[in-house]
């Protein structure tokens, strides 16, 4: 068995307090656009085409994350491409899938209390949070939602669509299937080539969302072992904004 067929290891969930209190030593990279990225890498911003409500029409993610999709993407057997799709969101983007998930939850677990309803939603989605000490994974440019397609753009069977929030979209769910049918077979495949291309070129895994990876913001820091971030929280930086910079150096 090569590297690229290494079964998954269920692993738990991190201690969130713990994770957001390793310190962020911000590296000052930039977030790129992948518009123009066609090679080795396809890109398809989800929530744009699904209509969440301030989703972009353009996937942004920090320079060296970047460079390491494409290590990734490079690793793939050939015929089977690495899609991306979401990275740096906006706060108002996390709000609403926050929002929108933790409604569902209260109307089906009335009886819970807010503590538990928090529990249940941040397996799937992160609290929106733009606190310089602890901000939500996606707003730091460092995390990606992934998956694969072959030649001819044709999704590969993950076993759950994408934010999918059964116990099946669990990285390591289909390792646990005792005789996995011929579907179930690809399905596992399929999730430990994701799995593996991404974790060598130096992403970890949130291990609720077989698509969700992180490199150096405090998800990654906590998985990896490392003790401290590179990515705090980041904005786009507007033609206005920019524009100010400029004029502000202008001598009078």
């Amino acid at each position: 068995m090569n590297f690229l067929s290494q079964a998954i290891a269920a692993r738990p969930e991190p201690d969130w307090l713990q994770l957001q209190a390793l310190p962020i030593v911000e590296t000052e990279e930039p977030l790129v656009p992948l518009g123009l990225v066609t090679s080795p890498l396809r890109v398809y911003p989800a929530y744009f085409h699904l209509g969440v409500p301030g989703a972009l029409n353009q996937c942004y993610v920090r320079r060296p994350v970047l460079t390491r999709l494409q290590k990734a993407a490079r690793l793939l057997p050939a015929g089977i491409e690495l899609v991306v799709l979401d990275g740096w969101r906006p706060l108002r983007v996390q709000q609403y899938l926050f929002d929108t998930l933790s409604t569902a939850m209260k109307a089906h677990f009335s009886s819970e209390s807010e503590a538990e309803l928090l529990a249940r939603s941040r397996h799937f989605v992160a609290p929106p949070s733009s606190d310089p000490a602890a901000p939500s994974p996606h707003l730091t440019g460092g995390s990606v939602d992934v998956t694969l397609c072959d030649g001819d753009g044709n999704w590969l069977d993950m076993g759950t669509e994408f934010d999918d929030i059964s116990p099946w979209s669990y990285s390591a769910a289909f390792e646990a299937v005792g005789k996995p049918s011929a579907r179930e077979a690809d399905v596992i495949e399929n999730r430990r080539l994701l799995h593996s291309v991404m974790t060598h070129a130096g992403f970890t895994n949130l291990p609720s969302e077989w698509w969700h990876f992180d490199y150096g913001n405090q998800s990654w820091a906590w998985y990896s072992q490392g003790d401290q971030a590179h990515f705090g929280a980041i904005s786009l930086v507007t033609l206005q904004q920019r524009w100010q910079e400029q004029v502000a150096m202008f001598p009078r």
